[in-house]
């Protein structure tokens, strides 16, 4: 195994802060006996208490059929990966864990985590089981995956039905210039102040990480990519600049963006927007827990535009290939267990049960036929993950990446709610976003 001390000094630290997340008391975990696991869940419901609650029907049959019992800590977002490091660092971490699956080569690097090979690997059923593009996610690419798919999410775009309807829009628009055109057609001052009150689009301009999948997605529909053959950032590339300038010209030049939402870190904010109808459209990967909880009806869902209808490719990319994944600790004192339990939690069965819980999406193709996912909105965040989704980069440094791409627009973002935002404004921010990644290389 490579030293954790080593590795975590050179990439932890920008990892945890692309990430955002806050730091915390590790706290030892406690030693599992031989008939109990520890496994620590991500938070995938509304709360920590509704995961754990509707984690534990599946946990429950777990230890029905093997006699294995869980001990469960459900740990925020917020929290989740620097208490993965500590534990990382301490090697006192649980059996099992998800991880964010845009994780997964950093925390391979530290040399802690399972490779998914052998007895992992036939456990699970092998590779072929899995969404193609969900299995990439498990590792750097050449290298033994250290991680197994779990739940899949994709971007689409949700729009407000009662919006359109009343701007006269009968169906949700395809390509960039058609969604930039509807969503001014959706800007509107309804109060008579000489203000627009209603907004064609939202999003959270203070997101990090939301900023930088869209980075991501812009570059490569405009023909770029953030890095390039040889591994080296291209974030300032011409068409890199283009895609991020498409996405701050919603706020900067076409208007059709609230100001106030260069203020906005939590993707809940935007949906807020979105179900009070103060905007038309967003960008989300599953807002149907925060539209049942609201009992908002009035949306509907479609894909996100691309520059050309029907684009195929890196140019037909409509997301990254978001979800969470699951690692077993390679110092577990209860391997076998937790391979039961990386199984089972794979399983069809159970994927089709706790993915239709959390609203996201099977990450095997067996559960996918399931009644639960043939609804309009699942289909599509379907078609989006299997055929219009690219992981991130997968390279040690990506949540680097995240944080200089992402708070370049960020800030952009920023100067767009006060002033104006040139093509050299956007290309100089890049510029210096590209030669700190290339610096830190």
């Amino acid at each position: 195994m490579k030293n954790p001390l080593k590795v975590l000094s050179a990439v932890a630290a920008t990892a945890a802060l692309a990430l955002g997340l806050s730091a915390c008391g590790g706290g030892s975990t406690p030693q599992a006996s031989s008939d109990t696991i520890t496994y620590w869940a991500s938070d995938q419901g509304n709360s920590l208490d509704d995961t754990a609650a509707k984690l534990k029907p599946t946990l429950d049959r777990f230890t029905e059929k093997t006699g294995v019992k869980v001990q469960l800590e459900v740990i925020s977002w917020t929290d989740l990966y620097n208490r993965i490091l500590t534990a990382v660092t301490s090697g006192d971490g649980p059996d099992v864990l998800n991880i964010g699956n845009t994780w997964a080569v950093t925390l391979q690097e530290t040399g802690a985590f399972e490779p998914v090979e052998g007895e992992l690997l036939e456990a699970v059923g092998g590779k072929d089981r899995f969404l193609k593009t969900s299995w990439s996610t498990g590792g750097a690419e050449g290298k033994t995956p250290t991680s197994v798919p779990l739940y899949g999410l994709a971007y689409n775009m949700y729009y407000n039905t009662k919006l359109f309807k009343e701007a006269g829009i009968e169906k949700a628009p395809t390509t960039w210039d058609e969604f930039v055109a509807d969503a001014k057609k959706l800007t509107k001052d309804t109060n008579g102040d000489g203000k627009p009150d209603q907004w064609g689009f939202t999003a959270a301009g203070a997101s990090v990480s939301a900023n930088s999948h869209q980075a991501f997605v812009r570059g490569l529909q405009n023909g770029g990519t953030l890095f390039d053959g040889d591994g080296k950032p291209t974030f300032d590339s011409d068409p890199q600049v283009e895609g991020v300038k498409q996405f701050v010209d919603l706020m900067a030049t076409d208007k059709v963006m609230s100001p106030s939402d260069a203020e906005l870190s939590q993707g809940s904010q935007k949906v807020d927007n979105l179900i009070n109808g103060k905007a038309a459209m967003m960008f989300d990967q599953s807002p149907l827990k925060n539209f049942a909880a609201r009992d908002f009806k009035d949306w509907g869902v479609a894909p996100i535009p691309m520059m050309t209808a029907g684009a195929t490719g890196e140019r037909g990319t409509q997301s990254h290939v978001a979800g969470i994944n699951l690692s077993v600790f390679k110092n577990s004192g209860n391997k076998a267990n937790a391979i039961k339990l990386a199984a089972f939690l794979t399983s069809d069965e159970e994927q089709i049960a706790l993915n239709k819980a959390y609203s996201s999406l099977p990450v095997v193709t067996a559960a996918s036929s399931d009644a639960a996912f043939q609804t309009e909105e699942v289909k599509a965040k379907n078609d989006a993950l299997a055929n219009h989704s690219l992981p991130m980069p997968l390279i040690a440094k990506e949540g680097q990446m995240e944080t200089l791409t992402g708070t370049a627009i960020k800030n952009l973002f920023a100067k767009a709610a006060t002033g104006t935002v040139s093509e050299d404004d956007i290309r100089a921010a890049l510029k210096d976003a590209n030669n700190q990644m290339a610096a830190a290389q």
